[in-house]
């Protein structure tokens, strides 16, 4: 949740509105959906079915729960409406399927996704299968006005599905990574090669523009774009490493509790926590379960699988703080950071809060975004299994303070000269 690519649209697909004729755009709509749901099946091509209905903790999903769900979005949202005659695959699955869009009618509990042995991965496969052809037979048959209804649905579906093919490979992560014989996902994976950078960029005061503007696709939490006022500021160049995050650990960061927020130092206690997540020791040395399986601690990657509430103590102990999430993209913008993309999440001081003027969308899709807004943090940048052409700077992550199976690091920032 693959690298991420800076770019402003899904795939880097032109603007909807820069196409110029219908069978342009149903071209181009066409050859997006069948990118992204393959996607979703290359990522699933690893795991065996009895990996694809592991639920390993609530805040995680099956793998066969996420390809169901992307295919009941675009049988809820664009086929059901749009296509005369069409019959849903199964009367059940919108209720086994829907994650939390309240306004589209009940739904199974998200604790419980684990639980659902039946349907099992092969009737995913036929599941996704039915709908791609109503899709595909949608999209050929639409004339130039639906076709326009269509795409801003089509892309809120795709930049959807790319969200869940970056959860599918934490959620796995997660699920390997309590198994007492370490699998791997892809034994000849290998992590991103950081990019050595050095000291503070100095982000002078002034007022800029944040958020998204323009037509290329965005989420509505990163409207509307608005002036701020940011810095002076320095920003760390470089992610925080697993080197630095020794030393924080030797030096006894995660038992001082005058570094960290009560309800992080009340956390870490209670869950034990004495290194990063996915961090193991085995033979007395610090290994980590990845992708490819449990490796050695690498000191010189940047640290991953961080809570808001570990980085925020360590920024303490540096004697630095997180940086804001516009301090964040105004560093971006400038070209002052390096690694801002394709290797973690970072870690911003920003509460998830709505921009001034936000409007949450009507209807169902409305319930995106905007009802989480709140007890949430801002984390910025994409990671190492965020889909490719799914990232760009006014994107906004966000997760609970205590959540770190997500591919989450840091970078600092300071107010001193």
């Amino acid at each position: 949740m693959t690298k991420a690519a800076l770019a402003d649209t899904p795939l880097n697909a032109k603007d909807e509105a820069s196409v110029p004729a219908a069978s342009d755009r149903r071209h181009a709509l066409a050859a997006m959906f069948r990118v992204v749901r393959g996607e979703t099946e290359r990522r699933a091509a690893p795991l065996t079915p009895e990996d694809q209905v592991v639920q390993s903790m609530p805040d995680a999903s099956p793998a066969k729960w996420h390809r169901a769900h992307t295919t009941w979005f675009f049988e809820q949202f664009v086929l059901t409406p749009h296509l005369k005659d069409y019959r849903v695959f199964h009367p059940d699955y919108a209720y086994l399927f829907n994650s939390y869009y309240v306004s589209a009618g009940p739904r199974h509990a998200r604790a419980a996704r684990g639980l659902l042995t039946r349907p099992g991965a092969a009737e995913v496969t036929a599941y996704r299968h039915h709908v791609d052809a109503a899709v595909e037979r949608l999209l050929a048959t639409a004339d130039e006005a639906l076709l326009e209804r269509l795409a801003p649905l089509m892309q809120v579906g795709f930049n959807h599905e790319q969200q869940h093919q970056e959860l599918m490979l934490t959620d796995i992560l997660h699920a390997f990574g309590q198994n007492p014989i370490p699998p791997a996902y892809d034994p000849a994976w290998a992590p991103p090669r950081a990019i050595a950078g050095a000291g503070f960029a100095t982000l002078a005061e002034g007022i800029h523009t944040v958020g998204h503007a323009g037509a290329s696709f965005h989420y509505d939490n990163e409207t509307p774009a608005h002036r701020a006022l940011v810095g002076p500021v320095r920003i760390a160049r470089a992610l925080v490493t697993n080197a630095e995050w020794l030393d924080f650990m030797a030096d006894g960061g995660y038992a001082t509790p005058t570094l960290w927020l009560m309800d992080g130092f009340a956390r870490a206690n209670d869950e034990g926590w004495e290194a990063p997540g996915h961090w193991r020791k085995v033979d007395g040395e610090w290994r980590i379960m990845t992708l490819g399986g449990l490796q050695p601690v690498d000191p010189a990657a940047p640290v991953c699988h961080v809570s808001y509430y570990e980085a925020d103590a360590f920024a303490r102990w540096r004697g630095a703080h997180l940086p804001t999430e516009m301090e964040w993209e105004v560093a971006a913008r400038a070209g002052l950071i390096d690694d801002a993309f394709g290797i973690v999440w970072q870690w911003t001081r920003s509460a998830y809060a709505p921009y001034p003027g936000y409007r949450a969308a009507p209807g169902a899709l409305g319930e995106y975004n905007g009802k989480f807004m709140v007890n949430q943090y801002v984390l910025r940048g994409a990671s190492l299994a965020t889909p490719e052409g799914h990232s760009r700077t006014t994107y906004r992550n966000f997760f609970y303070p205590h959540h770190r199976w997500q591919f989450s690091g840091l970078r600092l920032a300071s107010y001193d000269n």
